[in-house]
């Protein structure tokens, strides 16, 4: 055979040689990234796992304490005025601080995202139809001044130290990242609260100019759970 026809095809098979084992080094490479990307994602999400376990240990420890200190109050209380007054205090200063859970009549009002824009809305901004909030934090100071006793945003009990806060596309309240539907509760006169329902009021605004999909029910009995959190003074001194 010509010398030369061998040396093309010699050439050829190293070319297609070369093409091979780029191919396999790429396809090894490119597995190791995954399997190392998927061994850090299921890292990660143990110890999220170990750590949402352990705080709820943690909380279940807590309550149980907490249950052992009531008892230990209403024992100590019996047959003593002085003292089971003292103990009535303790536990409406801790309804009003809202460090213990409450039930009684309210409502529930729902505020989610506008998803049906359409070139006839007549929204400029995106921005614009989705709850920021400043939303929540107008319907919770409404629901103050309507005489709300308790309120919750969430699941989240708002108290004096609570911090309403737009965080990315979520909000943070009390540190804890909530997305819609907000589901914003409150404890008080069903009449009264009710009373964000009216014309021209925040609630319609948010419907009318801005598709804001709310939502409002009067309810007879609904329980809004205790602050978990740790409500700490620095400037406030009692004298």
């Amino acid at each position: 055979m010509n010398k030369k026809i061998i040396s093309i095809v010699i050439g050829f098979m190293c070319l297609i040689l070369s093409y091979g084992i780029s191919v396999q080094i790429k396809t090894i490479n490119s597995i190791g990234t995954k399997t190392s990307t998927n061994a850090t994602e299921n890292e990660l999400r143990d110890e999220v796992l170990k750590a949402k376990e352990k705080y709820d240990n943690l909380y279940n420890a807590l309550e149980e304490a907490e249950k052992k200190l009531e008892q230990e109050r209403t024992n100590a209380t019996q047959n003593n005025t002085e003292l089971t007054d003292l103990e009535n205090s303790i536990k409406q200063g801790n309804k009003i601080a809202g460090l213990a859970e409450v039930t009684g009549p309210g409502m529930t009002i729902i505020l989610e995202d506008n998803d049906k824009i359409t070139s006839n809305n007549i929204l400029l901004d995106p921005n614009n139809a989705l709850v920021h909030d400043i939303d929540v934090i107008r319907v919770v100071n409404e629901l103050k001044n309507a005489g709300a006793e308790a309120i919750s945003v969430n699941g989240q009990r708002i108290v004096t130290t609570t911090a309403i806060e737009c965080d990315g596309n979520v909000i943070t309240v009390n540190g804890v990242k909530i997305g819609t539907p907000f589901v914003i509760q409150a404890i008080g006169l069903p009449e009264q609260l009710n009373g964000l329902n009216r014309y021209g009021g925040y609630l319609m605004n948010l419907q009318e100019n801005y598709g804001i999909k709310v939502t409002t029910k009067k309810e007879e009995e609904i329980t809004i759970p205790k602050y978990s959190g740790v409500i700490k003074f620095e400037y406030a001194e009692s004298k």
